[in-house]
C-alpha cells in the first residue's frame, strides 16, 4: 500500500515537472531583461519541439531558483516570429546569453542541461 501512494507522489511530480513551462516572453519584458543590469538567457524555441520540451523544467526551475539574480526568458518562435527574426535564430532551440550590460556573450543551439546554462550565466556575471 505505502508503495503504491509513493508512486503515485512520485508520477505526480513527473508530470507536473514534465509541464513546466515559463510563460511566453514580450518585447518588454526582454528590454525589461537586457537593461536590469542582471546577466540573461533568452530561450528561444517552440512549445512543440522535443528538446525545448526537455528544457521547460530547467528553465522553470532555475528562474525560481535565481529570481532576482538573473532573468531567464522563453520566446515561442512560432508564436513571436518578429522576435525569432530580430535574435537570427536558425534552428530550434537557440540559447542566446548577455551579460549585465545587456551584451550577448554567447549563442548555443540545441539541448542545454542546468550545469552548462548555469556555467554561461556565472561567466555572463551571475554572482
Amino acid at each position: 500500500m505505502k508503495l503504491g501512494i509513493l508512486f503515485s507522489i512520485v508520477a505526480l511530480l513527473t508530470v507536473s515537472t514534465t509541464w513546466a513551462e515559463l510563460p511566453g516572453a514580450t518585447t518588454a519584458a526582454v528590454r525589461q531583461a537586457l537593461s536590469s543590469g542582471k546577466p540573461t538567457v533568452i530561450d528561444l524555441g517552440a512549445r512543440t519541439c522535443i528538446p525545448c520540451k526537455k528544457m521547460a523544467p530547467i528553465l522553470e526551475s532555475l528562474s525560481g531558483e535565481y529570481r532576482g539574480k538573473a532573468s531567464i526568458l522563453f520566446i515561442d518562435v512560432h508564436e513571436d516570429q518578429a522576435a525569432a527574426q530580430k535574435f537570427r535564430v536558425q534552428m530550434i532551440p537557440t540559447q542566446i546569453f548577455f551579460n549585465t550590460q545587456g551584451k550577448e556573450v554567447k549563442r548555443h543551439i540545441g539541448y542545454m542541461d542546468k550545469s552548462e546554462i548555469l556555467k554561461e550565466l556565472k561567466v555572463a556575471g551571475l554572482k
